[in-house]
């Protein structure tokens, strides 16, 4: 039987990406668990299968896909390629930790885009949502649309709940359940 490429990108999360044992996050949590999202994204099919899954969850009148580097560079590429194949061209957007130290000192990389653009943030790994939220007001600032940010993983420690607050929708492809689950299966 032919998976979709929704259970073959939680079949290699699960191989690639997902670690049990002591680490310490980004947001400077502890955890017992670490997915490095980029083991997936940045393989040949992990990237195809991103761009795919993701692709088809963009809400209607989608203008552009932007993310947080690094973690997000190769899903907004994925994106945006794929979105070139099936016909429906979406632009990618890159946004910086830190405004360019030269040249324009700009915040974000990628087309110049029309005001008001709806632009949807995507992240690998959503664990208390400041990285994307981060995302969503440089854009905002830059006079873009943001109402949705979607991520592959979402760790379930107050990123979605920070997103509600913002007033903005949050969709995930995994939660860490599934991702656990499915883990105990194959070890």
């Amino acid at each position: 039987m032919e998976h979709s490429n929704r259970e073959k990108l939680l079949d290699l999360f699960c191989r690639l990406a997902y670690k049990s044992g002591d680490f310490t996050l980004s947001s400077g949590q502890k955890s017992t668990y670490y997915i490095n999202g980029k083991l997936v994204t940045l393989h040949p099919f992990g990237g195809l299968w991103t761009g795919q899954v993701l692709l088809s969850k963009l809400p209607e009148g989608t203008g552009a896909v932007a993310g947080l580097t690094l973690g997000a560079d190769p899903i907004v590429s994925a994106v945006s390629v794929v979105s070139a194949y099936e016909n429906k061209p979406i632009p990618a957007l890159i946004i910086r930790k830190q405004p360019k130290g030269h040249g324009t000192g700009a915040w974000i990389e990628g087309p110049e885009l029309a005001p008001n653009t709806n632009v949807v943030v995507l992240e690998d790994v959503v664990t208390t949502g400041q990285s994307a939220l981060f995302a969503v007001e440089k854009l905002r600032d830059a006079g873009y649309t943001v109402t949705h940010v979607l991520t592959l993983v979402d760790r379930q420690q107050g990123g979605a709940e920070l997103y509600a607050k913002e007033g903005l929708q949050f969709g995930a492809v995994f939660d860490i359940g599934e991702i656990q689950n499915y883990a105990k299966g194959i070890s």
